[in-house]
């Protein structure tokens, strides 16, 4: 039986409409950030796996198996099952753990209270990625209530994402013969360009964090007294950070952490910044005559996507205003975020700046960069014919327009994980995380008509799937 994505879409709409919102809106109630940013996050985590657990066990869906998965001192993940019509395996994955509160939400929005304004839901962890489990279940029953054939379907839900991943190997060890050999990956925990259309990721860019610190005294003195003849540790870490961008352009000028663009991609980024416009860059809240480090699009977009940054997310050392006195500080510290291209070595950057901070430094400070965490970028590989079909397919029944397909800013450290260890499948990475959707900021939402018409496509392009290899 042939499926049928338009009827698929009104189907969507209504399991959004009276199941899954009322379960994100419980869901954004619960604080589960991620272990790196909560050190007691069981309880909430837990709290969070049951709600939707329960959710997904109440499925109709036939033959669906539903198993919370615990390793000894690690996050769960939730494991399901769902059999299939054919030898095949489909994995859906997606994440439930949280990003922390952050400053700046608007009268009247929490991270922790849900507020439904039009067709957005504000909240935190709602986009990022708390639909990505109700959506893939719903996505499964948009098949079977079509009769439609599938794979047999495999989802994954971590619990550890936003602290990097760093459980997900050992998971993925042990579920490795009930996972099985996906030729489909689905990852629901990514962005769009726009809400008009399908967007696919075809690449992410991988991470180095940790904490630089600069030390040149053992004790804070009075300024009167030391300036001009201590070197202030604030100064020695802005001439740190220079040796990694240049602070007028924040073009990193380090060459063994850049790459060359393929052509490919370079293609896809000209037509991001075509389809985008000025949104490639005023989606984002700049204050009253900010602007862009450039207005060529194509630009920002390769900025984004192909080429390190370095963000500064984190400092120590500083006292608040109102406290700060006279005083000459003995230290200052700062969390770095360097994001780098994809297809560079995660283990092989991380060296390069620690050598780059630590080597020389200035009046002979102690000088330490401690690196947290690290993890690889992702390019995805060629697509399959049957894919291109099946996704411009799905984009044109469901948003009326034709897909997309761009790279993306943030990181996924499971789609390099699977990348290498199933070079042979194919991949549809996608989300809701949209325009001023702002996941791990303040007044994050969810849109929901996007979630509705992407739970459509994911199913669609589910049963796009089995008819290629059936037909």
């Amino acid at each position: 039986m042939s499926f049928d994505p338009k009827q698929a879409l009104k189907e969507s709409g209504r399991i959004w409409e009276s199941e899954i919102l009322p379960a994100l809106r419980e869901y954004i109630r619960i604080p589960n950030k991620s272990p790196a940013y909560e050190p007691n996050w069981q309880a909430n985590m837990d709290r969070a796996v049951a709600l939707i657990e329960r959710w997904c066990r109440k499925q109709p869906l036939q033959g669906l198996r539903v198993e919370v998965v615990r390793l000894e001192k690690r996050t769960p993940v939730i494991f399901m099952e769902l059999p299939g019509d054919s030898s095949e395996t489909v994995l859906l994955y997606g994440h439930l753990d949280k990003q922390p509160e952050m400053t700046g939400w608007r009268q009247g929005l929490s991270p922790w209270e849900p507020v439904l304004e039009g067709e957005k839901l504000y909240g935190r962890g709602a986009a990022d990625d708390g639909y990505s489990s109700f959506a893939s279940l719903a996505a499964l029953r948009l098949l079977q209530e079509q009769k439609a054939p599938h794979a047999r379907c495999v989802v994954l839900i971590e619990a550890c994402e936003e602290s990097g991943s760093t459980d997900l190997p050992a998971y993925i060890e042990h579920l490795s013969s009930r996972i099985g050999s996906p030729s489909l990956v689905v990852c629901l925990d990514s962005g769009c360009g726009n809400y008009d259309q399908l967007w696919m990721t075809t690449s992410l860019r991988g991470i180095v964090a940790g904490n630089l610190r600069v030390e040149i005294l053992t004790e804070g003195v009075h300024s009167g007294d030391a300036s001009g003849i201590v070197p202030s540790s604030f100064r020695i870490l802005r001439r740190l950070l220079s040796r990694i961008d240049d602070e007028n352009t924040g073009v990193v000028k380090i060459a063994g952490l850049r790459v060359e663009v393929p052509r490919e991609r370079l293609e896809q980024a000209r037509a991001t910044a075509e389809v985008l416009g000025d949104a490639v860059f005023d989606k984002f809240p700049f204050t009253p005559g900010a602007q862009p480090v450039t207005h060529e699009r194509l630009e920002l977009v390769l900025n984004r996507t192909w080429r390190p940054a370095l963000s500064i997310t984190g400092i120590e050392g500083l006292p608040p205003l109102g406290s700060a006195g006279n005083v000459l500080r003995p230290y200052t510290a700062c969390k770095i975020s360097l994001r780098i291209p994809p297809r560079l070595d995660p283990a092989k950057a991380t060296k390069l700046v620690k050598k780059t901070f630590e080597e020389d430094p200035p009046y002979g400070a102690r000088v330490t960069f401690d690196a947290e965490k690290s993890s690889t970028g992702w390019d995805a590989p060629p697509l399959a014919p049957w894919l291109s079909s099946a996704v411009e397919r799905a984009s044109l029944a469901c948003f009326g327009k034709p897909p997309m397909a761009f790279g993306e800013g943030g990181t996924i450290p499971f789609m390099g994980m699977l990348g290498e260890q199933f070079p042979e499948a194919q991949f549809l990475i996608t989300g809701v995380l949209g325009p001023g959707s702002n996941a791990h900021g303040p007044n994050e939402f969810l849109h929901i008509p996007t979630g509705v018409r992407l739970t459509a496509c994911v199913a669609s392009v589910v049963a796009d799937h089995f008819a290629r290899a059936n037909s």
